[in-house]
């Protein structure tokens, strides 16, 4: 597992931080300013620095222009998946403003969709997507946790969950999955065809 950090300048900042000598840690524009508070120098900048209003000159940049199609976190997901990397934690990109969190959410489609695994931080959630994959907690899980189709067929089932499914088909536009429970069991969350989005409560998975 080769680990990818990518801060923002949202919500979902962790308290403590540490990386390993081989992690990639990406600041997403004004991302930069979000890791100096926590002490940390990015290995490389990327974006158009709109927010930033400076382009860094002590670390790597990549800059773009201002009209682009990609997000400066999806460029960051670029670059990381390119150099090789397979998982990635995006902090402080949720939150603020509601079309930049979607984004962001459909980043983790974009991800899972090229053979990685993602998990988009927020102020009190945790969000990742599975591609016909499956996904494991421990017994010791709490909390609530949703599934929402990210697909137009999206085909899943639960097991060890307050309600559980088998093979049940959910769609975009009926939340079908939302509100579930962890009740002390080992618990499944199987993706059969599609992707599926996964919004826990807290803030890691166990």
């Amino acid at each position: 597992m080769k680990n990818c950090y990518i801060f923002g300048s949202a919500e979902g900042l962790p308290k403590k931080f540490e990386i390993n000598k081989d992690d990639l840690l990406i600041a997403a524009d004004a991302g930069y300013l979000s890791l100096k508070r926590l002490g940390f120098k990015p290995h490389l900048a990327v974006g158009d620095f709109d927010s930033l209003k400076v382009v860094p000159t002590d670390t790597e940049v990549i800059k773009h222009p201002s009209k682009k199609d990609d997000t400066d976190t999806l460029l960051a997901v670029k670059i990381g998946l390119s150099r090789g990397y397979d998982t990635f934690f995006l902090y402080g990109c949720a939150g603020g403003r509601l079309d930049h969190t979607l984004a962001n959410m459909q980043t983790l489609s974009y991800i899972t969709n090229n053979g990685a695994r993602g998990f988009l931080y927020g102020a009190d959630f945790v969000a990742t997507a599975v591609t016909k994959g499956e996904i494991v907690f421990s017994e010791k899980e709490k909390g609530n946790i949703s599934v929402f189709s990210a697909t137009t067929n999206c085909e899943i089932s639960i097991s060890g969950l307050l309600y559980e499914l088998e093979k049940t088909k959910i769609t975009y536009d009926f939340p079908l999955g939302v509100s579930n429970e962890f009740i002390g069991k080992k618990a499944k969350i199987t993706v059969h065809k599609g992707t599926a989005i996964i919004v826990k409560d807290n803030k890691i998975f166990i």
